[in-house]
């Protein structure tokens, strides 16, 4: 849902903005007409409001368009409010909290509605203001383009629906225009609900072909570059999230911007329809009740909506405990090899999402696969895959690929019925061909980066325990060096720590640092995720990148990952005598360049390269694990 928030993120903000400033003193009453030709900063509905403020009617609204003054409204509110005017930062919000994010939003204007609503406009004021400001009435633009599509003798009914599909209007202009064409509500919510939905089937499909993506590419590379590693939560909280999203009658909400957050996240078609089709029922409904209630049917709507969205926004972060052995630390009970070869467990694909940048090398995909809480593991743990298909040298199922997972126990959704796996497809450069060969491409990665929501996967596991964290000792700091997708199990790690409300997370007073190293900026992995737990705990969680094609060494070479922790090598060495835990995760062509670097440190310190390997071998502070 943060995708969605994304495409309509700078007209949003600066509405709730502009409304949180101005909502303590004004009102907001229907009408049919303009007193004044200035107008609120809102769009997407066809209602009209009056306001009033100090007891005095300043205007009359549309929420059908903005205009040039609008726009300037909003400039003068962020003014006011002692911010720069017209800049309005989107937080980095991960969709576990976007629904929150959107319960507190609609909580608090509800609440300040209708804290305001008794105030009452004295009549003698009003009708001083009146006398003032000459009542100029002209038809908003529902209304106008109601008026042309009659002109060529359509039904009303017809005309009704054709309004409501449109973009700028949709359901919630229907609605008024539809009771300002005199049909009766019984015929107005269907046709509006109907129209609204109308173009949303095929737009849903339409999104999917390559012509349309690459003529919209501006936008949906923008919003799924800052939104492709905030985690993906189950289809449940997915659907509930663009519910209500296209349900908040608020300007950029609604069917058409839903149905590009879905196509953004990946949900199945049937389950994005269904929740948009909910959402646009309970647009029509609130706006029903403004409509034809007046005041108090748009108080009673935001009512209902705080105490909907109240128990979302009142409820804590649910405690990550349930997966726990007993201590929390007893590594006695994990999980190994529950599924096998011969008995695979069957998952299901959840969504299946790009998380790289357009300049990365190669294609890098977040997958989340739903388990049903049967197939528990830990983090550091690796599942199997087998892809589907035979062998063509001997007509043989395909052997099993291991994949270092790359979630807590608990999964992205925190439930514990998902596990989430960091897989890069795997292609092969043909110089002859100049591209790439299909028919030396990675059998298994590419299945999985081509799954679609609903796909079934075949797994086995969970398998290895070298990976695994020693939380015996809150103190003990890690040390995770990883190249490309090795980032995986670190990912589990930072979650279990700091991210989700587990015992270990809560007990811990070490420091985990983590070194990355990619081609470039556009390949970083869940960099989002990492900036975030850096604010949050400054002083336990450290970031390196090593960028091999944006950064040079020391030596005027390009940064790999070994150039990278020699720069802190003197650090790292004191650590590790303090007991501290190093990993290594990635392709296996990165332990030479690391072991070289370690022995040039070791003999630059006087140290014995080999003695000292084995002894944090001996210790258990050594892990590895290449592919």
């Amino acid at each position: 849902s943060n995708c969605i928030m994304l495409l309509s993120s700078g007209r949003l903000l600066t509405t709730v903005i502009t409304l949180s400033l101005g909502l303590p003193s004004y009102t907001f009453v229907p009408s049919s007409r303009y007193i004044s030709s200035q107008t609120l900063p809102l769009s997407g509905s066809s209602s009209n409001f009056s306001t009033r403020k100090n007891g005095k009617v300043q205007s009359w609204v549309s929420i059908d368009s903005v205009t040039p003054q609008a726009e300037s409204g909003i400039s003068s509110a962020m003014k006011f409010s002692g911010k720069q005017s017209g800049i309005v930062q989107l937080p980095k919000l991960n969709r576990q909290a976007i629904l929150k994010v959107i319960s507190k939003t609609v909580l608090s204007l509800s609440l300040l509605a209708i804290a305001t609503s008794s105030f009452k406009v004295p009549h003698a004021q009003a009708k001083a203001v009146a006398a003032v400001a000459a009542p100029v009435e002209h038809l908003h633009v529902g209304q106008k383009i109601a008026n042309f599509l009659r002109s060529f003798g359509l039904p009303d009914v017809a005309v009704l629906a054709i309004i409501s599909a449109l973009p700028v209007v949709e359901l919630r202009g229907g609605v008024p225009v539809g009771l300002w064409m005199g049909l009766p509500l019984t015929t107005v919510l269907p046709a509006c609900v109907l129209g609204n939905m109308a173009p949303i089937i095929p737009l849903l499909f339409l999104l999917r072909n390559e012509r349309l993506k690459k003529l919209m590419s501006p936008i949906l590379n923008r919003a799924e570059k800052k939104s492709a590693s905030l985690g993906v939560v189950s289809v449940e909280k997915q659907w509930a999230s663009l519910a209500a999203f296209v349900g908040i009658p608020l300007p950029g909400t609604g069917a058409w911007t839903g149905a590009m957050g879905a196509f953004l996240l990946g949900m199945p078609t049937a389950v994005a329809l269904s929740s948009i089709f909910t959402g646009v029922c309970s647009a029509g409904i609130i706006v029903s009740a403004i409509t034809m209630a007046g005041k108090k049917g748009g108080l009673a709507a935001l009512a209902a909506l705080a105490i909907f969205t109240g128990k979302e926004f009142f409820s804590g972060k649910s405690k990550q405990d349930f997966l726990e052995a007993d201590p929390y630390w007893d590594q006695k009970t994990v999980p190994t090899n529950t599924y096998k070869n011969k008995a695979p467990f069957t998952g299901k694909v959840i969504s299946t999402k790009r998380i790289v940048g357009p300049q990365a090398t190669g294609e890098t995909c977040h997958i989340v696969i739903d388990h049903e809480g049967k197939f528990p593991y830990w983090e550091g743990q690796s599942w199997g895959v087998a892809p589907p298909g035979t062998r063509e040298k001997d007509g043989k199922p395909h052997s099993v690929r291991l994949y270092s997972i790359a979630s807590s126990r608990y999964g992205d959704d925190m439930t514990g019925n998902t596990g989430s796996l960091c897989v890069r497809r795997a292609t092969y450069w043909c110089p002859e061909l100049k591209a790439d060969d299909p028919t030396k491409k990675g059998i298994c990665s590419n299945f999985l980066c081509d799954t679609q929501p609903g796909s079934k996967v075949m797994m086995t596991g969970p398998a290895g325990k070298a990976m695994l964290l020693p939380e015996e000792d809150p103190t003990t700091d890690y040390i995770m060096v990883a190249t490309g997708t090795g980032i995986a199990p670190y990912r589990g790690f930072v979650r279990r720590l700091f991210t989700e409300d587990t015992p270990a997370g809560a007990a811990y007073k070490g420091q985990a640092w983590l070194f990355l190293g990619v081609a470039n900026s556009d390949a970083l992995l869940y960099d989002d995720e990492w900036q975030k737990v850096k604010d949050e705990y400054p002083e336990n969680f450290r970031l390196d990148y090593a960028l091999s094609r944006e950064q040079e060494n020391k030596k005027g070479g390009k940064m790999y990952i070994q150039d990278k922790v020699e720069e802190y090598s003197d650090e790292i060495f004191n650590k590790l005598e303090n007991g501290a835990h190093i990993y290594f995760c990635g392709l296996k062509g990165m332990m030479p360049g690391i072991e070289d670097m370690l022995k040039g440190v070791c003999e630059s310190k006087g140290i014995e390269y080999d003695a000292f390997i084995k002894g944090l071998r001996s210790k258990k502070q050594w892990h590895v694990e290449v592919y």
